[in-house]
Order: structure tokens, then sequence, then C-alpha cells
């Protein structure tokens, strides 16, 4: 596949359509540009986990079904 990106006197440019989605990327993905002898290499950064960014977000919460009943009779003044 051959496509052409045009960069914006900001130095940003748009990918192909064709492009975004065989590299499985979207709004909000990081692109690395790798050099490569004479050539650039384009490749989506993929974290350990599609879930990677949730990572801790309920920290603070109660954990396993006791601690989850704990919190609710707590909540409900028992």
């Amino acid at each position: 596949m051959k496509k052409v990106a045009r960069i914006t006197s900001k130095g940003q440019i748009t990918v192909p359509r064709e492009v975004r989605r065989a590299l499985g990327v979207g709004t909000g993905d990081r692109l690395l540009f790798e050099e490569d002898g004479t050539s650039f290499r384009l490749k989506p950064v993929r974290s350990k986990s599609r879930f990677e960014k949730y990572r801790g977000i309920g920290k603070n919460g109660p954990s396993g079904r006791e601690g989850i009943n704990r919190y609710l009779r707590k909540m409900r003044g028992r």
C-alpha cells in the first residue's frame, strides 16, 4: 500500500484512513517514527495491555465480595 500525506505549516500530518486501519490506531493513539537507514518506519506505540490506562483506578475502594458488602453496610448505616 502506498499513500501520501501532506505536512501542515505547524508540522502536523493527517494519516490516511487506510493506514490508520491497517495499523489499528485511532484518535489519541501514539505513533513511533523509527529511522531505518535511509528511510523511516511508522509503528503504533502499544502499552502492555489495552486496559493499562485503567490500572489503579479502584485502589481506594473496597476489594472482593466481602469488602464490597462491608462498604455497602457502612454506607447504609448498618
